[in-house]
């Protein structure tokens, strides 16, 4: 197994880490620990695929596991965060409900002999994402003490970019769909 599929293998490994300093609410510090394991999986993303296209490393395994370790980390972050009130839950159904489609996507296309690998709408929505993780786990209202979450310019910045976050996951499979619709016809 290459560097950059043992990578992706790490991010998996750290998604059960990362959750079980969200969710337990006893350890002290226990959010920023949090912060740090999604902030670690999340930078592997960036790594493992660099290195993969810079050392010609790219591998099948690579192009169907990088992006489902993408999907558990993500749908993981953002049903912590709905389950403590940081995420509206309609939007975290859509968003898993598109990771879903596109999953069967692939799985439909690898039966078929092709491999989907993400688009430039895809590691866009990623990205997004995942900033908007980060910034509703540091969550800046309870920081600065006013613990009203309809308070101030943080507020505002965490709505629009969950709201960005999901317009973005719905271009994405709209992109997705225009792309692989010969994966549609495909099936039988």
């Amino acid at each position: 197994m290459n560097l950059p599929n043992k990578l992706t293998v790490f991010r998996v490994i750290l998604i059960p880490v990362f959750i079980f300093f969200m969710l337990v609410p006893d350890i002290p510090g226990g959010k920023w620990y949090a912060l740090i394991f999604f902030c670690l999986a999340s930078v592997t993303d960036f790594f493992d695929g660099y290195l993969a296209r810079k050392n010609n490393l790219v591998t099948d395994f690579g192009k169907f596991m990088d992006p489902l370790a993408d999907k558990l980390l993500i749908c993981s972050a953002i049903i912590a965060l709905c389950s403590n009130g940081r995420f509206p839950a309609w939007i975290v159904i859509v968003i898993i409900a598109r990771e879903f489609t596109i999953s069967g996507f692939r799985l439909i296309a690898a039966d078929n002999g092709k491999v989907i690998s993400a688009s430039m709408w895809g590691k866009v929505k990623t990205v997004v994402q995942m900033f908007t993780v980060i910034l509703l786990i540091c969550d800046f209202n309870e920081v600065s003490g006013t613990g009203n979450p309809g308070d101030g310019a943080v507020y505002v910045a965490e709505q629009c970019l969950i709201y960005l976050a999901m317009a973005l996951t719905v271009i994405s499979l709209i992109d997705y769909i225009a792309k692989n619709r010969e994966v549609i016809t495909s099936f039988k």
